[in-house]
């Protein structure tokens, strides 16, 4: 992992290194634990495979109670560790360290409950989010957020990293449609926040857990909303001759009161390789696609459908394809869900990003990616969330081409650089992890950075949970409240201090 800068490897437990895993096994019998440098390869990394690392251990706890007395004995001596889900953070926020235990949760994958009267489902962490809509369609219910990696990516790791999708316009982000949770805190105490009701009394911590990305404590249930389907749902492909055009009219779309269930955006790039990907029937002769789902009552969204194309063709779109069929919908959809891999087809490499703008900046960030793209010589791919600035650039590079991962991080760097600048974020769902964590100041001051470690540290003291994560700086909690003197002299020497 050379230029990553990480935690300092503990010698202390590394010395340790067999009794911990003797340990473990007793914890967790079976197969539960897994210790050899080459089984231990599948977890070297997650959709950030440009790092890799090797854990101290790795376990796969089936109970809570496991997970509790896993978490209990590494507290007790100072032994780090690292939840994992299903591995499909694309910040790395499930890399692994050199001295810490890997929790992997992918055992605790059965649903609990489903409640269609209350609209609710209880699911381990490990269960993936199709999963949820899997279970629970022959009733005409789903879940609503919906990743890309939707057959893969794990609820629990949802919680972490607070994922969207291309219906989070409309009905959420993973913040708006979970209502509890089951957690362990890192001294091995179990507790609940929120359950099947609305809202929870007291202090929001579940909206603290949501996004906090392992940092606070490890998931063991997970309380969501489902939804009843739409009784019809319709989308446009709309094609543009630049990006930018594309750009307003999402723009637009949002400025007349209109909410799509879903609304993505694709460039040139992102289109020819979906297209040659999955055969969806994209044009291949635009700049820009816009795909635009609307959902309802039949009589609102053949409504709202004229609406939309008025204002495409208002923004100069050169053509318009309405679904006629739910089979034709899906097809618009299945080269948008597939644009990442189908990427890969076109590049040796990429390195996705995430950063989120204001919609009204749209046309100007595409703009400033293009001079960018010139300026690093790397090729560039958007995919996005264009209803709510979600961006997801895909930057092409060679990773056997000397320099060429650097360059792409720079020029990754530089559009979260663009994003903050217009007034946007360093992420929208994909988390900080080890991408960000060094772009932190770029959006927070140093006091901001310090109220986050305070809540950092109510949860986790020693800083043993997922550390070298989020947070530019490698410190542990002790070093926080700190005076800092210069010359001898502190700050505001004229203010009393007790």
């Amino acid at each position: 992992m050379s230029g990553l800068l990480m935690p300092k490897p503990d010698d202390a437990t590394m010395r340790r290194r067999d009794e911990i895993v003797a340990d473990m096994r007793i914890i967790v019998p079976g197969e539960g634990v897994v210790d050899a440098a080459n089984s231990m390869r599948a977890f070297e990394s997650d959709g950030l495979t440009a790092y890799r690392q090797l854990p101290l251990v790795v376990v796969l706890p089936e109970t809570v109670v496991q997970v509790s007395r896993v978490l209990k004995y590494c507290n007790d001596r100072n032994i780090r560790v690292v939840p994992r889900g299903s591995g499909t953070s694309l910040s790395g926020g499930a890399l692994p360290l050199e001295d810490a235990v890997l929790l992997v949760m992918s055992r605790f994958n059965r649903i609990l409950e489903i409640d269609f009267p209350n609209r609710i489902v209880v699911a381990q962490p490990g269960v993936t989010n199709l999963g949820i809509t899997t279970a629970v369609e022959q009733e005409g219910f789903y879940y609503a957020p919906d990743p890309s990696s939707q057959i893969a990516c794990s609820i629990g790791g949802n919680v972490a990293e607070n994922s969207g999708g291309v219906h989070c316009l409309k009905y959420g982000l993973t913040a708006n449609n979970v209502l509890g949770i089951e957690m362990v805190l890192m001294n091995g105490e179990v507790v609940r926040l929120g359950g099947k009701h609305l809202d929870a009394e007291g202090y929001d911590l579940l909206g603290v857990m949501t996004g906090s990305e392992g940092l606070l404590g490890v998931v063991t249930e997970v309380t969501v909303r489902i939804l009843k389907k739409p009784e019809t749902a319709r989308a446009l492909l709309i094609g543009f001759p630049t990006s930018e055009q594309g750009g307003q009219c999402v723009a637009d779309i949002i400025g007349a009161g209109i909410i799509p269930g879903g609304m993505e955006m694709m460039d040139r790039p992102a289109i020819h390789a979906a297209e040659d990907f999955v055969h969806a029937g994209y044009p291949l002769d635009v700049e820009a696609l816009l795909i635009v789902e609307l959902d309802g009552p039949a009589v609102e969204v053949d409504h709202l459908i004229g609406l939309v194309e008025a204002i495409a063709y208002r923004n100069g779109s050169t053509t318009c394809r309405i679904s006629q069929s739910e089979q034709e919908r899906l097809s618009f959809w299945a080269g948008r869900k597939a644009a990442f891999p189908a990427v890969g087809r076109i590049s040796p490499d990429y390195y996705c990003m995430d950063g989120t703008i204001p919609r009204k900046e749209l046309p100007r960030v595409l703009h400033g990616m293009r001079e960018l793209s010139e300026k690093y010589g790397l090729g560039v791919a958007n995919v996005f969330h264009a209803g709510d600035g979600n961006l997801h650039p895909l930057i092409l590079y060679d990773a056997n081409v000397p320099g060429e991962l650097d360059k792409a991080e720079s020029f990754g760097a530089d559009i979260l650089r663009l994003c903050v600048k217009v007034g946007g974020v360093l992420t929208g769902e994909h988390g900080v992890g080890v991408e960000k964590r060094d772009l932190m100041p770029e959006m927070f001051n140093q006091n901001d950075l310090d109220q986050q470690m305070r809540v950092k540290c109510a949860f986790d003291p020693n800083h043993l949970l997922n550390p070298g994560k989020v947070f530019p700086q490698l410190r542990r909690c002790a070093e926080l409240g700190r005076m800092h003197v210069h010359r001898g002299q502190t700050a505001f020497p004229d203010i009393p201090r007790f």
